[in-house]
């Protein structure tokens, strides 16, 4: 038996195990070594970190529920074949688009602003940072946590689960607000 039969073959083990018990660390195994894969695939058609970081974790939520009822020969193949198929399904919808106009819009604006007024006072730039930290502060301590490893220390959500023992959708969940609680902080 050669090495990627062998490797195959502990795959399809791990599958049957996942499929009897919904064990998501059984998944979470088979799942952790492909990682790299689904990120690239979805850099490739995303073409955004962020988007395609958020896409890996959405193609494991799916996972979790799609491979319960599949039947996988190649779960490399499968794998790659779904994340196609999230990233494609994303750039077709329509909000998708709506939001990728926007950003660009809004980058394109800020450009141009900083280009006809340059920030020329360092205080107001210290203000706005000091500002930025007490805003972050008076976020709930689960928003707190999770904003400075996703923000500050650019972890991953799956990083931020393991450090934090969060839920992922909670993770999603506290960044998403603790990022909308900034941005109505700091406007105030």
């Amino acid at each position: 038996m050669s090495l990627q039969e062998s490797e195959n073959t502990a795959e399809k083990s791990l599958i049957k195990r996942y499929q009897k018990s919904g064990d998501l660390k059984v998944l979470g195994e088979l799942y952790q070594k492909y990682m790299h894969l689904v990120y690239g695939v979805c850099l490739k058609y995303l073409k955004s970190r962020e988007d395609s970081q958020d896409a890996v974790m959405q193609i494991f939520e799916k996972v979790t529920v799609s491979l319960l009822d599949s039947d996988v020969q190649n779960f490399k193949n499968w794998l790659f074949v779904v994340s196609k198929n999230f990233c494609l399904m994303q750039l077709r919808s329509k909000s998708y688009q709506q939001q990728q106009r926007q950003q660009d819009i809004s980058e394109s604006f800020v450009e141009n602003s900083l280009v006809i007024h340059p920030v020329h006072d360092n205080e107001e730039m210290e203000s706005d940072l000091s500002k930025l930290e007490e805003c972050i502060d008076r976020l709930k301590a689960e928003q707190k946590t999770c904003v400075r490893l996703f923000y500050l220390e650019k972890k991953t959500y799956v990083e931020i689960v393991e450090a934090t023992n969060f839920d992922l959708k909670k993770v999603k969940s506290y960044i998403q607000n603790g990022k909308r609680n900034l941005k109505l902080c700091m406007t105030n």
